[in-house]
């Protein structure tokens, strides 16, 4: 059997391939669009990315599906350890056929597990390639949704989203910001629900969501990511956890 070399960014997929990296913290990823679908995966962190001027957050255990054609960009505000897997135009017919946030499952996981162990940037073997066609399925059933984390460029609002990604166990309630803001609790609330489709509470609990799905990945113990949440003991964060995932954080892990 021939022997490629791996895969290098910018060579069409043929017909997928992968590439699985380590980021630096502080990494910008310029915008550009390809000719090919992308899911992007973080194993370890969260990257942001801007896709056709549209803040998306990439955590551990949510995948972002980019169809070809799609012009994007990302940023890393933390070490990052990232999957990408690339997709030829053809197989892209029957995926998602606009930017999504998926929820992967233990399967595709598993595979893109198997290929990193294995070194594998781009399958060859009869085996190998049935597994791909198999992970190409997995992102066509995987359930969706446009954004699990939206952001909001608006002048009252952004500035709140941003204060609370830099501290997510920060505990100020929503009329205390708009305090801040110099708006009323109503307005802002508005502004949630129109530039979000989410209430503040909801959005803060989904943050509080990935940076934990963040610090479980990285080892952190549980009573310290509780206590760096704002939680008042582990117990509030494993209900909390366990109410979203199904299971803990320890199994999660």
């Amino acid at each position: 059997m021939s022997v490629r070399s791996p895969r290098i960014e910018g060579d069409p997929p043929n017909p997928v391939s992968f590439r699985t990296e380590n980021y630096r913290a502080g990494t910008v990823f310029p915008k550009k669009s390809q000719p090919w679908g992308e899911l992007n995966y973080a194993l370890i962190g969260v990257c942001e990315f801007d896709i056709q001027g549209v803040g998306y957050l990439s955590p551990p255990h949510y995948a972002i599906w980019l169809p070809p054609d799609t012009m994007h960009g990302a940023y890393n505000q933390h070490d990052l350890r990232y999957v990408t897997v690339y997709v030829e135009r053809a197989l892209c017919v029957d995926l998602p056929d606009k930017p999504s946030t998926l929820s992967i499952s233990p399967l595709l996981k598993a595979i893109l597990a198997d290929f990193a162990a294995r070194d594998i940037t781009i399958p060859e073997t009869a085996e190998d390639l049935r597994l791909a066609q198999v992970l190409v399925d997995q992102i066509r059933v995987a359930p969706r949704c446009e954004s699990y984390l939206p952001l909001s460029d608006d002048p009252l609002l952004g500035p709140v989203l941003s204060a609370l990604q830099a501290d997510p166990g920060d505990r100020h309630s929503l009329s205390e910001w708009a305090r801040r803001m110099g708006t009323t609790e109503r307005t802002l609330s508005r502004r949630c629900q129109y530039d979000l489709g989410l209430s503040f509470n909801e959005w803060r609990q989904r943050l509080k969501f990935v940076a934990a799905l963040s610090l479980i990945e990285a080892g952190e113990p549980v009573h310290r990511i509780a206590a760096q949440l704002g939680y008042s003991n582990a117990s509030a964060f494993i209900a909390m956890f366990r109410r979203l995932t199904g299971t803990s954080p320890t199994q999660m892990r």
